[in-house]
């Protein structure tokens, strides 16, 4: 029998310390599904990538650290703003699972209370791999941020003028 589970995030952009917990998570699990989560927002200073961007990062990103794809299903989905139903509605748009993997107190909460077994990862240097401090670097104009993600995961940054948008949807040009 297949073990199976799901690792949701908003992945804006997606970094090592995602990828670090994937091989983690695929260490544990014989396949994981990667729920892109927000996938409704883009173009927002916390939001600035779409789900399709998202979901071609981590793909990239993936086979970069040489994660056997086959292994990974990575599937958009639109946020409910309710939490008490969240779960079941993440759960009736995937493949079934027995696990979830997550850091986030709110998301750990929620899959438990819904019957679920939560596998918490190691921190993985969370004061250097952070979205939200990698788009900050961008909207600073420095490419530290680069040394953040995967090689593949910044091409695609720069193909679709990632920092361009970020700066430009802050006001800051």
């Amino acid at each position: 029998m297949v073990t199976r589970g799901i690792y949701p995030g908003r992945f804006q952009p997606p970094h090592l310390g995602h990828l670090y917990t994937i091989k983690w998570a695929l260490e544990r699990v014989d396949e994981l599904i990667i729920v892109v989560g927000t996938a409704q927002e883009s173009h927002t200073l916390s939001n600035p990538f779409t789900a399709g961007e998202r979901i071609l990062m981590l793909r990239e990103g993936l086979k970069d650290v040489g994660v056997d794809l086959t292994r990974v299903y990575i599937i958009p989905v639109a946020d409910i703003y309710m939490n008490a139903v969240w779960v079941h509605y993440v759960a009736m748009l995937v493949p079934p699972f027995r696990y979830a993997i997550s850091r986030n107190p709110l998301v750990i909460r929620l899959f438990k209370e819904a019957g679920y077994e939560v596998l918490v990862p190691p921190p993985y240097n969370r004061e250097l791999y952070s979205s939200t401090r990698i788009r900050r670097l961008m909207l600073q104009g420095s490419d530290e941020w680069r040394k953040f993600v995967s090689p593949s995961i910044a091409k695609i940054i720069d193909s679709v003028d990632g920092v361009r948008r970020l700066i430009e949807i802050s006001g800051r040009d």
